[in-house]
């Protein structure tokens, strides 16, 4: 398994309930597929440095996790495909 860091953008106009579920989702697709989620953190609102989809704000979260690199591909398909994320990163981390 490998270590890998996801860091995705949500849409500012979501509320904490409904940010904790997105968050649930995507930590629940990483662990039904054999992975682990070591960490799993809310940066909160921030100001995007460059506008997106005529949006100005973001609410950031982090996830950590550990999984074999079809989890990764998995992953990535459902956050291309959710729309109440803006922007996503997955970067494998250096061991």
């Amino acid at each position: 398994m490998r270590s890998y860091e996801c860091v995705y953008i949500l849409r500012p106009e979501l509320d904490d309930e409904k940010a904790g579920e997105v968050a649930e989702k995507f930590k629940s697709l990483v662990e039904n597929h054999g992975g682990e989620v070591t960490k799993l953190e809310k940066w909160g609102k921030r100001r995007l440095a460059y506008e997106i989809a005529h949006v100005r704000e973001g609410i950031y979260m982090i996830m950590q996790f550990n999984a074999a690199p079809e989890v990764a591909q998995e992953l990535d398909r459902v956050l291309k495909i959710t729309e109440e994320v803006l922007r996503h990163i997955i970067v494998r981390q250096a061991a």
